[in-house]
């Protein structure tokens, strides 16, 4: 039995570090969004006294939220106004071998992710990196990662690059008296974004494991098969009246295979092949995407199973068109029957591709996760604009044509002015970004209609519910207590290793915590080790904004990972063969990086 008299923690502190203990729990195993754990957490701790009701909600208006909030409309701003199409328009191009691909897509990915949300600049490339694979006839999983982990690396140079480095800075001007700025973060970021991508362009796209993308190879990696569909048996299917056996070596030859049949009884037993099919029947199919209409079409069946809708198709001009679901989506967690997908957009559930494992369910009743890849059948103008309202990117070519360059240059006009007036000190960060975000709005540069869209809310109730659980592990001495302990660790060596110690903790636990969350917790701590030392905190702080950012070794660790899991077609372990040693390189380059910049 434990004595918690021996403890060197007392009450207060143990309740803090329970919470937070069982935050981390809830977001490993991932069942509930981390939005709602992070809000639980709060509810929690406010009720047991932790954080008191004066501060429950004091994160909610703190700077770092409020920042980031902003840097995410302002992004929208650069991205819908045409001005980072201009730049990716000019610096990408097919033809190139895969190590320059790599290098000058990564690149390009680097710069965007400095000056908005990394999570944007990856979803505007990827169609780019997947069309410049389709036209290569190579796997698209060998570019995705890079890419990846390039625009991770990328966040790391400026203040609003990730939001990690905008907590830091927040938390130095709450410790110190005044916050990093702007370009802080830029000498030891940028050496350790360049040394990364040159890793990830020469040495780590090799790492990645040959199986990785479609198991046909190369030659099929990009056509992103492997959908499962329903198709409905009509009336004058040639199917209706054939036995199961007969259909299936039928599809055999189309290269579509029958996974079930539905009937009105519930489903055939694949050993009753003599079982004939009769109209209305559901096929569950498992084909490429670009077989699936011919299919359809030759033998006379339908995507649908409803006379009504069917009628409401017959007019329509209708396209095929492949998205894939982002974080922070407004599907995300729901399903195509839970939103009455076809009555209220006119857009049908076709199939969807969950790389390492087959769906076993109606596609419909399945709820749709990050990654997924979905084959959406409508109006191609309804699903470009269904995919715009929930946060999906399409993964079509992309033509990259500007219609406005005169709002493009304006944006990034306005966006490079507010920037300049706060690194001179002449407007306070969150001020000027607040001025740049009216200006969009007045100058219809973001829509009114589409600002708060533009926001990722999830993000925001998970950084104002943290903020409070964080001051609470400081306030009540906990984060003191773990300081001390990680100094008694590693007593003796000196404070550039224990430095080292704290950014591989940081980091490995970035590797399976949110990102932000684990900026918000190892803040407090850093401040703690380099008082205990007797050191500036400033090198310790800067080193948890690396780390807390730099999380390679899964697909959990940040929402770009997560995002090319399905469209690359890798699986969960595919992550650390490229990712381990470029954390290795990051650390390695990063603490001489920083203590020049930073001394002790």
């Amino acid at each position: 039995m434990i004595d918690i008299a021996a403890l060197p923690f007392n009450t207060e502190q143990l309740e803090v570090l329970g919470i937070l203990l069982g935050v981390l729990i809830l977001l490993v195993w991932g069942r509930w969004r981390y939005d709602l754990v992070a809000f639980a957490a709060l509810v929690a701790a406010v009720i047991i006294g932790v954080v008191s009701k004066d501060d429950a909600f004091s994160g909610f208006g703190h700077p770092a939220t409020m920042i980031i909030a902003l840097v995410l409309v302002v992004s929208y701003g650069l991205s819908a106004s045409g001005a980072v199409d201009i730049l990716a328009r000019h610096l990408t191009a097919s033809g190139r071998s895969v190590p320059i691909h790599i290098a000058v897509m990564s690149t390009v990915g680097g710069l965007l992710s400095g000056i908005m949300n990394n999570v944007g600049a990856l979803a505007l490339l990827m169609p780019v990196d997947i069309n410049a694979a389709r036209k290569a006839k190579r796997s698209a999983a060998w570019t995705l990662m890079p890419l990846s982990f390039a625009t991770i690396l990328g966040g790391l140079v400026t203040l609003i690059g990730t939001p990690p480095n905008i907590i830091i800075s927040t938390y130095r001007e709450k410790a110190l008296g005044e916050p990093f700025h702007m370009f802080d973060f830029t000498p030891v970021g940028i050496v350790c974004a360049a040394a990364g991508i040159a890793f990830v362009a020469l040495i780590g796209w090799r790492l990645i494991p040959s199986s990785a993308g479609s198991a046909g190879g190369a030659e099929e990696a990009f056509t992103l098969n492997d959908y499962i569909a329903e198709l409905t048996v009509e009336e004058d299917s040639d199917f209706a009246g054939l036995q199961l056996v007969e259909v299936e070596e039928t599809s055999a030859k189309s290269e579509v295979k029958i996974l079930n049949v539905i009937q009105e009884h519930g489903y055939i037993n694949k050993r009753h092949g003599w079982t004939p099919l009769k109209p209305g029947d559901v096929l569950l199919v498992e084909a490429a995407a670009e077989n699936l209409d011919d299919y359809v079409a030759e033998h006379k069946l339908n995507y649908v199973d409803n006379e009504h809708q069917r009628e409401k198709l017959k007019d329509s001009d209708l396209d095929l068109v492949e998205v894939v679901v982002r974080p922070g989506s407004r599907i995300e967690g729901r399903s195509s029957n839970s939103m009455n997908l076809f009555d209220n957009y006119g857009i049908w559930l076709i199939g969807i591709q969950r790389e390492g494992r087959r769906l076993r369910k109606r596609v419909r009743r399945e709820s749709f996760a990050v990654g997924d890849v979905l084959l959406l059948l409508g109006p191609l103008e309804r699903t470009k604009v269904f995919a715009e309202e929930m946060g999906l990117v399409p993964l079509a070519e992309r033509g990259l044509e500007v219609k406005n360059t005169s709002k493009a240059v304006l944006a990034a006009g306005l966006f490079a002015g507010a920037i300049t007036l706060s690194s001179f000190g002449f407007l306070y960060l969150p001020v000027a970004l607040a001025l740049v975000c009216v200006l969009y709005v007045l100058l219809n540069i973001v829509p009114l209609k589409q600002l708060y869209e533009a926001i990722e809310w999830p993000v925001v109730v998970l950084i104002g519910s943290l903020i409070p659980i964080g001051a609470a592990l400081e306030k009540s001495g906990a984060s003191k207590v773990l300081a001390e302990g990680i100094v008694d660790i590693s007593q003796g060596l000196p404070a550039w290793a224990v430095l080292t110690i704290l950014m591989a903790l940081t980091m490995t636990l970035s590797d399976v915590l949110n990102n932000t969350a684990t900026a918000l917790v190892a803040a407090p701590i850093s401040v703690e080790v380099a008082n205990s030392l007797g050191v500036s905190p400033d090198p310790f702080l800067m080193a948890v904004a690396v780390a807390a950012s730099c999380a390679f070794l899964t697909p959990i660790g940040h929402k770009n990972n997560t995002l090319i899991m399905g469209p690359g077609g890798y699986r969960f372990g595919d992550y650390w063969r490229m990712g381990l040693p470029l954390e290795i390189i990051v650390v390695a380059v990063g603490v001489p990086m920083i203590l020049m910049v930073w001394p002790l």
